[in-house]
């Protein structure tokens, strides 16, 4: 354990835009967490990729070093911090730094998604600390809140936007009529998008916040491959209008719930019920909505993004690290996730639906179109047949009640074999 006021000495992985605020709070709040940790925290050395790169911060270029192992094998470094992104080297760099004794904050959603199950058992193993908090939701401290916040409730659902790029887009789209693809080329002209944006617009991104999430919340071991994933390219300005005339918004949503320790966790575009307060989330903001059995409903909102809501989350994490280091109790914190995962089957996922159909203007349609609904049990909770001048078919609207993705499945497939039924236009979840 460590003497009362000897410096905290850390390396840094990576000095980009979140690199960058770590250091500038470090530097410009050092009395705070001098007083905080009970002494001085010294970033000592920093991997770059380019040392002569112009910063917008004073670096003296003998913290530099453009080796990553140095940093790493430094004996003198107590704490690493990984901001440099990447997967599969920087787990590498990661494993190397427990099996050194370095306790690790990381901001890397991808590596704590795909191998966070690997690194935290390494870290038991090696009774050091793995605090990820800037992995998801940027400033918001979701991740600190689900593992001691909620420790003694039992989470039923967790339902967030947790990608700043998508909704800062259907915010657009929805509130200034801008096209998906004119919207995209402003995003990706702001810097809120990167020139694949796959990872965003595909849900991706969200995937993998929701695999940490779910994984924390209901304390089993979710995988990426658990989580099925939409994402916005389809959203039209069509269904934008169909929405708000509902009442509802459209907003990219990840979704956990649980019943009877049956999980299941989606990605997808999802019609909101205009007042509930996850449908005024606007712009690159963030929001994580979580139901415990005994508190109820919970909301948390904030910057998802940016290079100080981020680097607060990370120093935050650095903070607990060193206090863990002074009280000789590093190591201990780590919930490992041990519930048997079961997933649940489509016949157990149940949840409204909204369904826009183009079919033949004549007589008997609609008669044979809630024929098939009741064939598969799925009741409706409104259904409206609008006349549209610029479709010569006639436009039905039906939003169902909550029905098994099992039923909805089925009356789709009905629907694409239907000779009177011109296209099935889109089909979304509806929440709250």
């Amino acid at each position: 354990m460590h003497v009362s006021n000897k410096p905290i000495k850390v390396g840094l992985l990576g000095l980009g835009t979140v690199g960058t605020g770590v250091v500038r709070i470090v530097d410009m709040h050092q009395e705070d967490l001098s007083g905080q940790v009970g002494s001085p925290i010294v970033i000592e050395k920093i991997s770059v990729k380019d040392r002569d790169k112009a910063r917008s911060i004073p670096i003296d270029p003998s913290r530099l070093t453009d080796d990553p192992w140095e940093v790493i094998h430094d004996p003198e470094i107590d704490v690493i911090v990984e901001v440099m992104g990447g997967v599969e080297q920087t787990r590498t760099y990661i494993l190397e730094a427990l099996a050194r004794g370095k306790h690790i904050v990381t901001a890397n959603k991808d590596l704590m998604a795909l191998y966070g199950t690997e690194i935290l058992a390494k870290a038991q193993e090696m009774k050091c600390d793995v605090f990820y908090e800037a992995s998801v939701a940027g400033g918001i401290p979701i991740i600190r809140t689900l593992i001691e916040g909620f420790s003694s409730d039992r989470i039923t659902k967790i339902m967030g936007i947790v990608n700043g790029t998508t909704n800062y887009m259907l915010t657009k789209m929805s509130k200034e009529g801008v096209s998906y693809e004119d919207v995209l080329t402003e995003a990706q002209q702001l810097g809120y998008a990167e020139s694949d944006p796959t990872s965003d617009v595909e849900g991706l991104d969200a995937a993998r916040k929701m695999t940490i999430l779910g994984t924390l919340g209901f304390r089993t071991n979710v995988e990426l491959a658990d989580v099925s994933v939409k994402g916005i390219s389809g959203v039209s300005q069509a269904d934008i209008a169909y929405a708000r005339n509902l009442g509802y918004v459209i907003k990219l949503l990840g979704i956990a719930d649980r019943e009877d320790d049956a999980i299941s966790i989606s990605v997808q575009p999802t019609m909101v019920k205009a007042s509930h307060p996850i449908a005024s989330v606007n712009g690159v903001f963030n929001a994580v909505y979580v139901h415990g059995e005994a508190v109820g409903e919970t909301m948390f909102y904030g910057a998802g993004a940016g290079e100080m809501p981020t680097a607060t989350s990370v120093v935050a994490d650095l903070v607990s690290v060193i206090k863990n280091l002074r009280l000789g109790v590093n190591g201990l914190k780590h919930i490992a996730p041990h519930k048997p995962k079961r997933l649940k089957n489509d016949a157990e996922i149940s949840f409204k639906n909204f369904i826009l159909l183009h079919v033949d203007d004549k007589a008997g349609v609609l008669a044979r179109i809630t024929q098939i609904f009741t064939e598969y049990e799925v009741s409706l909770a409104s259904v409206v047949q609008q006349p549209n001048e610029l479709n010569p078919n006639a436009e039905i609207v039906i939003v169902t009640h909550k029905a098994s993705k099992e039923s909805i499945d089925k009356v789709l497939r009905r629907f694409n074999e239907l000779e009177v039924v011109r296209r099935v236009v889109s089909v979304y979840r509806v929440e709250g």
